[in-house]
């Protein structure tokens, strides 16, 4: 499937009904038959949200609440732990995920009443973290600069993590929002090999790319720094050295690591990707993703998922921290965005009358 991480559909497990299409013995080829396409559109449908902050309380990650502008995500990443939730929209977390999309068109004008709650205490918003905020679909639909565009007038901290170049398009605002304090950028930066990253997130920006959009939120004066993640045995583990000395050298301060994750479906869809891809060594791959997981292939565990357990763990933690020491990044404690500036215009204006 050109430029799709996946022609697989796996069932949907929330549909009790499941059908299957047989296929003739080849001697019969219908010309107008398109059950194995070789590429596929886009489709895109919009959702009216009653709200749009989603909020956690997971030990895993820095962040209690978040805005996703989009369901889905066209960046087709085959490794990403969001596919499963497609399934509750009754569609497949294989390749609907990456083609059947739902956007949030009132995302900004509920973003405003949420933040004109009189409960509601500000504290750092993660923008795009289940599915990239930046992914193709972005540049006509412009949510994600609308979602931006609110948070710059309420003078709202705002953190941001993707792969997409289109978040140049919007250094504007967040030069704005980091010269109060208000913003930070995490570039997911998984390889530096071209032909890998094809294969693994066909619709991303080339990793040329993302290290020119490190060199440009530095140069704009926008905190940022990589998130390595995922680290897959075997694929692209062998890269993390030259990962992090890339990232310094663009500019990075900062940077993590997340072990690969696989869950529900996205078990299934990953091993077809791996027999597919890397055949001689799938096997090998997997069997070091069960001694991560303890016998398993994943464990939801807090304090487990992101990372995994035991010698290989401990491995990649060791050879992450030393590179971190020797490029640079990582120096100190990162401060904390700022929320004491947070404002209410439209109640600010009402207290003049």
């Amino acid at each position: 499937m050109k430029s799709r991480g996946t022609a697989m559909n796996p069932h949907n497990r929330f549909q009790p009904l499941a059908t299957d299409r047989e296929r003739d013995d080849g001697w019969y080829q219908d010309p107008d038959d398109d059950l194995c396409p070789d590429s596929m559109a886009t489709e895109v449908v919009d959702e009216q949200v009653r709200t749009i902050i989603s909020r956690n309380q997971s030990p895993d990650v820095p962040f209690d609440r978040s805005i996703n502008p989009y369901r889905g995500c066209e960046h087709a990443c085959i490794y990403c732990f969001a596919r499963p939730t497609h399934a509750y929209w009754d569609m497949s977390p294989g390749l609907d995920f990456e083609t059947r999309l739902i956007a949030k068109p009132n995302a900004a004008e509920q973003l405003r009443r949420e933040l004109d709650h009189p409960g509601y205490r500000p504290a750092t918003i993660a923008l795009g973290v289940n599915t990239d905020a930046y992914q193709p679909v972005e540049r006509q639909r412009r949510i994600t600069r609308q979602l931006l565009e609110v948070l710059l007038e309420y003078r709202h901290p705002v953190s941001l993590i993707t792969k997409g170049a289109l978040i140049l398009r919007d250094l504007d605002l967040l030069e704005e929002l980091a010269s109060h304090g208000l913003c930070s950028v995490r570039v997911s930066l998984t390889t530096l090999d071209n032909s890998l990253k094809r294969t693994m997130e066909p619709r991303t920006a080339a990793p040329a790319t993302r290290l020119k959009i490190l060199r440009e939120l530095t140069a704009a004066g926008v905190p940022n720094g990589i998130i390595m993640a995922p680290v897959i045995p075997f694929v692209n583990d062998h890269e993390l050295e030259h990962i992090l000395e890339a990232a310094a050298n663009a500019g990075a301060s900062r940077a993590s690591w997340v072990m690969l994750r696989l869950p529900l479906e996205l078990d299934e869809l990953f091993q077809d990707w791996l027999q597919r891809h890397f055949p001689q060594r799938a096997g090998h791959v997997m069997n070091r993703m069960r001694d991560l997981r303890d016998g398993k292939t994943y464990q939801s565990e807090f304090g487990k998922r992101m990372t995994g357990s035991g010698p290989y763990a401990d491995l990649i933690r060791q050879r992450f921290n030393r590179q971190v020491r020797a490029v640079g990044l990582n120096r100190g404690e990162e401060p904390a965005l700022r929320t004491d500036l947070f404002r209410r215009p439209a109640g600010e204006q009402m207290g003049l009358f």
